[in-house]
């Protein structure tokens, strides 16, 4: 593995810290009048969530790691469980349903998701950007409601509440971006 000097991190850079594996969110580089150069960096660990805030002198060597991501596509849920299956070898991986978090709902049957990997341990599920969903219940279109920025509750198909404009109505469908939880427009 590459190690890197303290003041080379950047966010989204994943290290090997403290006998854990870590992913910078925010690398704040500062130069003080007094002393030497440092990287002040917020990190965040990859298998129990934990944060933490580490100061990296530019003379600090740190293992910089690389993930090995592979596509695979969702199969079915397992008591608390999520079963995946290698799209080229056809094996199947179990992962615990708390791994994609409050983007849980969105994970549809046959989907193809993107896990990546340290070693053989899986660490984290990424889903695609943008995904279809239909509307289950909102209100009624107002007529005369046409302001720019005025949104409305809606509730999905699969129970989660997002802000859609006035126009969109029960029953439809729309594309929701993953990353923010928002509407993103009509499918």
């Amino acid at each position: 593995m590459p190690r890197i000097n303290g003041n080379e991190i950047r966010p989204g850079n994943v290290l090997e810290h403290d006998g854990g594996l870590w992913v910078a969110v925010k690398a704040n580089h500062v130069k003080p009048g007094k002393g030497g150069a440092f990287a002040q960096v917020e990190l965040k660990n990859l298998r129990d969530g934990r944060k933490l805030n580490e100061r990296f002198r530019s003379e600090d060597k740190v293992e910089r790691v690389r993930l090995e991501q592979k596509d695979q596509q969702f199969l079915y849920q397992s008591d608390d469980m999520l079963v995946f299956m290698d799209m080229e070898s056809f094996e199947q991986l179990e992962l615990p349903a708390d791994i994609l978090g409050d983007r849980r709902p969105f994970l549809q049957d046959g989907m193809t998701v993107t896990i990546e990997y340290y070693g053989d341990e899986a660490l984290s599920v990424t889903l695609p950007q943008k995904v279809t969903c239909t509307i289950a219940e909102t209100e009624p279109v107002v007529k005369g409601q046409t302001a720019a920025n005025s949104y409305k509750p809606a509730i999905l198909d699969n129970g989660v509440r997002v802000m859609v404009p006035p126009f969109v109505g029960t029953g439809e469908a729309i594309v929701v971006n993953t990353e923010t939880l928002d509407y993103a427009e009509r499918a």
